[in-house]
């Protein structure tokens, strides 16, 4: 049984305008999304800003409430759970926030915003809370005095630091990690992938880790959902990503990348057309627009996630 299994999730925010505030069009942020994680497993989504990834996320830790679709985690369905009732479910279901600065209060020290989180879930007795802090600030890099200080003292990658010690603050089976070095350095991203990879390792972490950057998703993922417009239009083990895939949006993030050797650089191959509005959604294909292998058909009919080969889903009419 996969520990998290996501069901035709969808999500829609209503705009409201007019002389009575009604509610006059949808943005369809997240639309029929369906995989599932097994144990142990760290699962990439990747995808241009805008595409749904962030809120996919929130969705699963019930920060948003989904529209539509199920979520079950360890076999319970949680899609529907009360406050009360998700509480033991959220020490299990961790985020790991893209902005470390907006995820931490200002007005507390980064000891006591650790501190809280285990009083308030009751992992370890009261006299030991100061000793717990001082193991997960050495498990994530940081000095003991660091306790004291507040997040303005601090560097983005040190306050992802203190993040990422909140999350596994209450011992969760399944970290939801969204754009967590995305607003970093080049050299901090290292740094902080490598230590959330070595954290995986000793905690038999499961993941879900959402990036705009196939390169970080290719190096720290197993497999890969691949998102564009609300839609997973392509799922595959990141193994096979450069040989295997095939749906045209795939193939033109690949050739976005940058080549490391510059004696093998090749012309960038630009999508042409514009993303079709979230608010209106075309018919058919939501690639179609942009896609160099269009045919009348894309354009009227949407395609199925099928499957081409194990762990590998296309939706795509035309490969």
């Amino acid at each position: 049984m996969a520990l998290l299994e996501v069901t035709n999730l969808v999500k829609h925010f209503p705009v409201r305008g007019g002389l009575f505030n009604r509610i006059v069009r949808q943005v369809h942020a997240v639309n029929g999304v369906s995989f599932s994680v097994e144990k142990g497993e760290i699962v990439g989504v990747v995808g241009e800003s805008g595409c749904g990834k962030s809120t996919l996320g929130k969705l699963i830790v019930h920060l948003l409430e989904a529209t539509a679709g199920d979520i079950c985690f360890q076999g319970r369905n949680i899609s529907h759970l009360r406050a009360a009732e998700l509480l033991p479910v959220r020490r299990q279901l961790q985020m790991i926030f893209q902005d470390p600065h907006a995820s931490l209060n200002p007005r507390m020290t980064v000891g006591r915003a650790v501190r809280e989180v285990l009083a308030f879930h009751k992992i370890v007795p009261r006299a030991e809370l100061t000793a717990e802090v001082e193991r997960l600030f050495a498990i994530v890099g940081l000095h003991t005095d660091a306790q004291t200080k507040y997040p303005h003292e601090f560097s983005g990658g040190q306050k992802q630091r203190v993040g990422i010690a909140r999350a596994l603050a209450v011992r969760p089976e399944f970290i939801i990690a969204d754009e967590p070095v995305s607003a970093l350095d080049v050299s901090i991203q290292a740094q902080v992938l490598n230590l959330l990879m070595e954290l995986q390792d000793e905690f038999a972490l499961t993941m879900l880790f959402i990036s705009h950057d196939l390169k970080v998703i290719d190096h720290f993922c197993d497999r890969m959902l691949v998102m564009y417009l609300g839609f997973v239009v392509e799922e595959i083990p990141c193994r096979d990503i450069a040989s295997a895939a095939k749906h045209p949006y795939t193939l033109a993030l690949l050739g976005a990348n940058p080549v490391p050797d510059p004696a093998q650089r090749h012309e960038l191959a630009v999508l042409a057309g514009e993303v079709p509005s979230p608010y209106d959604l075309p018919p058919g294909c939501p690639f179609a627009a942009r896609c160099p292998l269009v045919t009348a058909k894309c354009r009227q009919e949407m395609p199925p996630l099928e499957t081409r080969a194990a762990g590998h889903r296309v939706a795509c009419w035309e490969v």
